[in-house]
């Protein structure tokens, strides 16, 4: 037993890269046969008034006198700076502060007014509003409550390979699941715009309506997990994707040894085997493969969001460009043309309005030779 234990502790295998093989079930267990039940609670309870004062002293190693002393003078009503108890209004810096910080802040906020630059503020208040997506939010229905003891993993998920021009494979989102939830909770959840694009080539009728998404036609999917590959296979039209590999892998002694292949709706993330930090595979779309990173497992608590409803949870998303039309460079591209006599470049990038008015005369007949694809642009997710 004691060996067992030792295997699904965390232990650098790479030293502040990556972890030795752990059992994440495994692990979550022996975090709840250490830890007692008022560790494990997810209860909001409410320390009475003199019981957390007596705490408050006891931490200072001072009187309670003292310490109520301290609390006073240190409220944050005492942070008030103006006299007049009046409110200020956040965003003004006055012109004649100490801080550093603020400062700083200032001389920022006045380039971007000079420069007409606010990309920068949306991108503060973006971030925000995705980290603090779900905290303390608690479920209307008790039956969706987070249960005591659940372990939450935290994954970081790159850029699409096939976009080469992101070669440092920074990622793009971080999402957080529950140890019980299943792989294809995450697969669902997770949102790449290959899964929007629309097969078929357009240039004879452009406002032939498309029945069909990609994520509609082509449901396949697998994640590559420690020597395992996982496949979406919830529906008829779904096919084994790593077929490919593990039959190339099978046919001569390469040294992969033999790759197992399992459902990924059979199995949650508490059964899975892995590294922490160790890059793994999802892909999906035939040939659209992201690195996915388990960077963080803990327990959850009762400042997390318990509703599971809300899981997986995207909590950090990068932003992303939008495409302009190569025309009136105002709005976004929706057309994306190759061979195209009209066009500059190749491909060439159009909105809806600058890619008719080019290509089409008064009655909707195509002027010349081209090819017309719809384009969806990455900035969607934004």
């Amino acid at each position: 037993m004691e060996v067992e234990q030792e295997e699904n502790v965390p232990v650098y295998e790479v030293t502040h890269v990556t972890t030795r093989i752990i059992h994440i079930g495994a692990f979550g267990q022996l975090w709840r046969d250490k830890l007692c039940e008022a560790d494990l609670s997810l209860a909001e309870e409410e320390t009475p008034h003199d019981v957390a004062d007596a705490e408050f002293a006891a931490e200072l190693r001072c009187s309670e006198e003292t310490a109520a002393e301290l609390s006073l003078l240190c409220s944050i009503d005492e942070l008030k700076s103006n006299e007049d108890g009046e409110e200020m209004d956040p965003e003004k810096i006055p012109d004649d502060t100490s801080l550093v910080t603020l400062g700083v802040r200032k001389k920022a906020v006045e380039r971007r007014k000079e420069l007409l630059i606010d990309r920068a503020c949306r991108l503060e208040t973006f971030t925000y509003e995705m980290e603090s997506r779900g905290i303390r939010t608690r479920p209307e229905d008790p039956s969706d409550m987070v249960e005591e003891g659940e372990l939450l993993l935290t994954l970081n998920v790159v850029y699409p390979i096939i976009l080469h021009r992101h070669r440092e494979y920074k990622p793009y989102e971080t999402v957080l699941v529950l140890g019980s939830q299943r792989l294809t909770e995450l697969r669902d959840g997770l949102k790449c715009v290959s899964d929007l694009h629309i097969g078929g080539e357009f240039s004879s009728n452009p406002d032939m309506a498309p029945e069909n998404i990609c994520k509609d036609l082509f449901k396949s999917a697998f994640f590559f997990f420690e020597g395992a590959f996982y496949n979406d296979m919830r529906y008829p039209e779904c096919r084994d994707l790593s077929r490919t590999i593990t039959e190339w892998a099978e046919s001569r002694d390469r040294g992969y040894g033999k790759f197992q292949v399992a459902k990924m709706e059979d199995y949650t993330f508490n059964d899975l085997h892995i590294k922490i930090g160790y890059p793994y595979l999802y892909c999906h779309q035939g040939d659209c493969e992201h690195i996915v990173t388990i960077t963080d497992i803990r327990l959850i608590h009762h400042d997390d969001c318990l509703d599971r409803n809300l899981y997986p949870l995207h909590v950090r998303k990068h932003w992303f460009y939008s495409r302009k039309c190569h025309v009136c460079k105002l709005y976004i591209a929706k057309w994306v043309t190759n061979n195209d006599s009209f066009a500059p470049d190749d491909p060439c990038f159009f909105c809806d309005v600058c890619f008719k008015m080019l290509h089409y005369d008064n009655e909707g007949n195509k002027l010349g030779d081209f090819l017309a694809y719809a384009y969806v642009d990455p900035g969607t997710f934004n």
